[in-house]
């Protein structure tokens, strides 16, 4: 046999992993684990080499508008009062990590967040800041835009593309509405270039009153599923599809025939139908999410995964788009009361509730939460006791689906201003929700030239 190197007789998958290992050191390591099985060993060497658990769903919420950073996950207890503001820290379940104090029961919760405290790109437009944390890329042109085929496809358009859906279930979900500024809707929510078979439907929630009673105009269509006469959709569809003949462009009739059929797809899915259905839930659990149109849109997200959505994006506030200033995360003005009173309370109780049902259904380990926004708000608060855009820095959170819990990745400066460490930007975060969910962030998709784009060029955040 000479000096040739011994490998007991394994697939070609794992001789990699074993690489050039001789008999004595086979010998050496198998003792060393408790004589583990060949198969035991190449699975703990996998663990070792840090391989990730596969996320088979993703929530991402979205605080529409810019969460202030230094009031929620990045406190300054230090800083002058004219930085740190009116609230305190306080202490959360792993020591060493503190939040805001009006964020109690989330508290309880971190240790299943990844914190991440050190995320900047260089945009103070709320589309724009929207742009670059759902598409994980710079907006084009000036000022707020609105969408264009030209886009980079949004996250949750990225993912369906590569996650399919069962039949019958739509392939990206957004709820409650779409996001809109001035009355225009915004580019980067949409599938961009992937075409608009990728543009993630919009679902009204069935349930839930904006926090504080302030009235409910949605300000866009969103679908909304109710009572369902089956035998007559059906019976409709059929008729229609045999009239109708393409009139105007091809691209836009096959985009209207593929969103008619995916909503009467819904209409006719039991599981869909099941889960829109939000009375068929525990009371109990309805109640902890708490009776408003932020809340009860994030168990509208967990019963939608649940049957099988691949991805639910939620835009999360304490109203609606057209309700009030006090609605959106947009604080230029009273930014202490407006979170105290409305944002944050909505904000705490309905993620707490989203963390501890997916992990009491044994859904965290294979759902990935991402909490995104547009921005910060400026460290230094201005004279209408406000903070304004600021994309210098600012927070996210990730959680469940494989994410390290317990943890803080980066931190910006004294004041809240700048990244002190590890500085990264959305396209990591992207990099990061893509290699949880089993996807290669240098996966590539094709624009509608045939053109071939990994879907990220960031890198991935060792927070897995």
């Amino acid at each position: 046999m000479g000096d040739r190197p011994w490998r007991p007789k394994v697939d070609a998958v794992d001789q990699s992993i074993l690489g050039r290992m001789n008999r004595r050191e086979w010998w050496r390591i198998s003792f060393r684990f408790g004589c583990y099985s060949l198969p035991g060993f190449l699975a703990l060497r996998r663990q070792a080499q840090g391989a990730t658990p596969r996320a088979r769903a993703c929530i991402v919420v979205y605080c529409w508008g810019g969460m202030s950073h230094l009031d929620t996950w990045d406190p300054k207890p230090d800083a002058p009062r004219e930085i740190r503001g009116e609230f305190s820290p306080i202490a959360t379940r792993v020591p060493g990590i503190f939040v805001s104090e009006h964020l109690p029961r989330l508290s309880r919760h971190t240790d299943k967040l990844a914190i991440i405290r050190s995320i900047h790109h260089d945009d103070s437009a709320h589309g724009r800041g929207m742009y670059w944390n759902l598409t994980g890329h710079r907006p084009p042109g000036a000022g707020n835009i609105p969408p264009a085929r030209t886009d980079w496809p949004s996250l949750p358009a990225v993912i369906s593309k590569l996650k399919k859906a069962p039949a019958g279930v739509p392939p990206a979900v957004r709820v409650p509405y779409p996001m809109v500024d001035n009355n225009t809707l915004q580019a980067g929510e949409y599938g961009g270039w992937l075409g608009a078979t990728y543009d993630p439907i919009v679902l009204r929630t069935p349930r839930g009153e904006p926090f504080g009673g302030v009235s409910r105009t949605l300000g866009s269509e969103a679908l909304q599923l109710g009572e369902v006469d089956v035998e007559r959709v059906s019976v409709r569809t059929e008729l229609r599809r045999q009239l109708e003949r393409p009139l105007g462009r091809a691209d836009d009739f096959t985009a209207f025939q593929h969103f008619r059929q995916l909503a009467t797809e819904m209409l006719l899915s039991p599981a869909v139908r099941m889960a829109y259905d939000l009375d068929r839930e525990r009371s109990s659990v309805r109640e902890a999410y708490g009776d408003h149109i932020g809340g009860q849109s994030l168990l509208l997200a967990r019963r939608l995964v649940e049957a099988g959505v691949p991805v639910v994006q939620v835009c999360l506030a304490a109203g609606d788009l057209n309700g009030g200033a006090g609605d959106m995360w947009d604080t230029h003005s009273d930014n202490f009361r407006r979170l105290k009173d409305r944002l944050l309370p909505v904000f705490d109780r309905g993620m707490a509730a989203l963390l501890e049902d997916l992990e009491d259904r044994g859904m965290l380990s294979e759902t990935l939460v991402a909490v995104l926004t547009d921005f910060g708000r400026t460290p230094r608060i201005n004279g209408s006791a406000g903070r304004d855009h600021y994309p210098d820095v600012y927070s996210v959170v990730l959680a469940g689906g494989g994410i390290r819990g317990g943890q803080v990745y980066g931190e910006s400066d004294r004041s809240g201003a700048f990244p002190a460490s590890s500085p990264c930007g959305p396209p990591d975060i992207h990099a990061t929700i893509f290699t949880a969910l089993g996807i290669d962030p240098r996966t590539t998709i094709h624009d509608m030239l045939g053109r071939p784009f990994p879907v990220s060029d960031g890198e991935v955040l060792p927070v897995l």
